[in-house]
C-alpha cells in the first residue's frame, strides 16, 4: 500500500512538516514520503492504535531519524562540496546542533518511557521491527508486544503532552 504525501523541509530543525510543501517548494526543498511504511500507520490502519500514539511515536521516530542515530550503510558525503556553495541550498539550520537537539529529543523522550518500555518503542517505531520479530528479541510471549507497544506509546504521549480526544 502507498500513501504519498509530500512534505517540506523546515530549516529551523531539519525536520519535515506535512502540509506545508506548497508553501516552502519556493523557499526549501520538499521530499515525498510514504506514510504507509511506518509499522504505526499499519496499526493505525486496523484500529490498534489511535492517533494520539500515532502522534506521538510519529514525533519520536523524526527525532531519531534527524540525530541520525541508525546505523549507516554508505559512506558519507555530507562534507563533500563541488559547487562550493552553502550547504542544503543556503537554507540557514545548522544540521550539527539540529542533530544534537533531536538527540536530547530522543533521549529524554526514552527515558520518560522508562526501562522496559523504551526496548519494544525502538524496535518497532524507531528500527521499523515488526512485532513478532520484537518479541522474539526480547524474550516476551507472543501477542505480548502489542500490548506494551500501547503502554509504551501513552506514556510517549504523556511526555509530549498530547491530549486525549474526547
Amino acid at each position: 500500500m502507498r500513501d504519498l504525501v509530500e512534505m517540506a523541509f523546515d530549516p529551523a530543525d531539519v525536520a519535515i512538516v506535512p502540509g506545508r510543501a506548497a508553501a516552502k517548494a519556493k523557499r526549501g526543498r520538499t521530499v515525498t514520503v510514504n506514510r504507509a511504511e511506518s509499522p504505526l500507520a499499519w496499526f493505525a490502519a486496523r484500529g490498534l492504535v489511535d492517533a494520539r500514539q500515532v502522534e506521538a511515536g510519529e514525533r519520536l521516530r523524526r527525532d531519531y531519524e534527524i540525530a541520525q542515530l541508525g546505523p549507516r550503510v554508505t559512506m558519507q558525503w555530507d562534507a563533500v562540496r563541488v559547487d562550493g556553495g552553502g550547504r542544503g541550498g543556503g537554507d540557514g539550520g545548522d544540521p550539527t546542533l539540529s542533530h544534537v537537539a533531536a538527540r536530547r529529543r530522543f533521549d529524554a523522550a526514552i527515558a520518560a518511557a522508562g526501562g522496559g518500555l523504551s526496548d519494544i518503542l525502538w524496535r518497532v517505531v524507531c528500527a521499523g521491527e515488526a512485532i513478532p520479530a520484537a518479541e522474539r528479541a526480547l524474550g516476551w510471549p507472543g501477542r505480548a508486544g502489542r500490548l506494551v507497544l500501547g503502554l509504551a506509546l501513552d506514556r510517549l504521549a504523556d511526555h509530549y503532552g498530547l491530549m486525549r480526544a474526547p
